[in-house]
C-alpha cells in the first residue's frame, strides 16, 4: 500500500483541532474560559473548580491519569474537549511516577541527566497520544516572572510555571500559547489574552487567525478564531 500523499492536506478549520496552552495569574478566569468549550471534559489535578457546574475527573496522580487517557482514547463518551487543568500539577505528577519507579528520591540521583529524561518521555509519550485523539486538548497553566539573559540585555518575562524541561516540551508542540493578563485602559482594568510572542511574555498563534489582544471571554474569542484576526475590541472586556 502506497504511503505517500497525492493531494496537500487542508488546514484545519475548528477551533477544537488545535491544541492550546492558557496560562495566567490565579483566579484571572481560566478555568471559566475552558468551561465554556466544546463539551469539555476538566482532569483536574488540583483544586479550583468548585465554583463551576462542569465535568471533572480529579487526577491526583500519575496513574489515574493513565487510566483516564485510556478510558478517554476508546470514545464511548460525549466529551470533545479535554481540559488539563493544571498541566503544573500534571508534571509533578509524571515525576512522582517515574521517581517511585526507579526507587530514587530526585531525578538527579541517576546521574547525567537520565532521570530528567525519563520524565520528558514518559509525559512527552503519553501527552502525545491523547493529542492525536480526535478531541480538543486544552491545558492551562499558572505564570510566573523569569529572568530571560540576551546578549545585550536582561529581560523580565511572563513565563508559564510548569519547570524548564516540561515548559520547553508543550511551548514546542502546541499550537496556540495564550497568556491570560489583567492591563488597565482608558475605561478601566480589562482581563486578555495575549496571543502573540513578545520579549514581555510567551504566547504564539500557529494558526494564524488570531488578532495580538483578544478580551478573555470565550464567545469573543470565539469569534476571533473564525473570523481570521479581525480586531476585537478591548471594551468587551472591561472588569464587572
Amino acid at each position: 500500500m502506497a504511503l505517500l500523499p497525492t493531494e496537500k492536506r487542508k488546514p484545519k478549520q475548528r477551533l477544537e483541532d488545535y491544541s492550546i496552552l492558557l496560562y495566567g495569574t490565579w483566579k484571572i478566569g481560566k478555568s471559566t474560559f475552558c468551561s465554556q468549550m466544546d463539551n469539555p471534559l476538566f482532569l483536574a489535578t488540583e483544586p479550583g473548580l468548585e465554583a463551576l457546574e462542569v465535568y471533572e475527573v480529579k487526577v491526583p496522580d500519575w496513574n489515574t491519569f493513565l487510566q483516564v487517557c485510556a478510558e478517554i482514547s476508546q470514545g464511548e463518551h460525549p466529551f470533545k474537549t479535554i481540559v488539563i487543568d493544571t498541566v503544573d500539577n500534571l508534571w509533578k505528577a509524571c515525576s512522582e511516577y517515574i521517581r517511585n519507579k526507579l526507587n530514587i528520591m530526585h531525578e538527579s540521583d541517576l546521574g547525567y541527566g537520565k532521570g530528567w529524561s525519563m520524565v520528558r518521555d514518559e509525559f512527552f509519550r503519553v501527552l502525545r497520544k491523547l493529542s492525536l485523539l480526535p478531541y480538543g486538548l486544552v491545558m492551562t497553566s499558572h505564570v510566573e516572572m523569569a529572568e530571560i539573559k540576551t546578549r545585550t540585555m536582561t529581560l523580565t518575562k511572563a513565563v508559564p510555571t510548569i519547570p524548564k524541561t516540561g515548559r520547553e516540551i508543550i511551548l514546542g508542540w502546541v499550537d496556540m500559547i495564550l497568556y491570560a493578563e489583567s492591563v488597565v485602559t482608558d475605561d478601566g482594568e480589562v482581563r486578555v489574552i495575549r496571543t502573540k510572542p513578545s520579549e514581555n511574555w510567551e504566547a504564539g498563534d500557529r494558526t494564524k487567525r488570531l488578532p495580538p489582544t483578544v478580551p478573555l471571554d470565550f464567545e469573543t474569542f470565539k469569534k476571533a478564531f473564525y473570523s481570521q484576526g479581525n480586531v476585537i475590541d478591548l471594551k468587551q472586556a472591561k472588569s464587572n
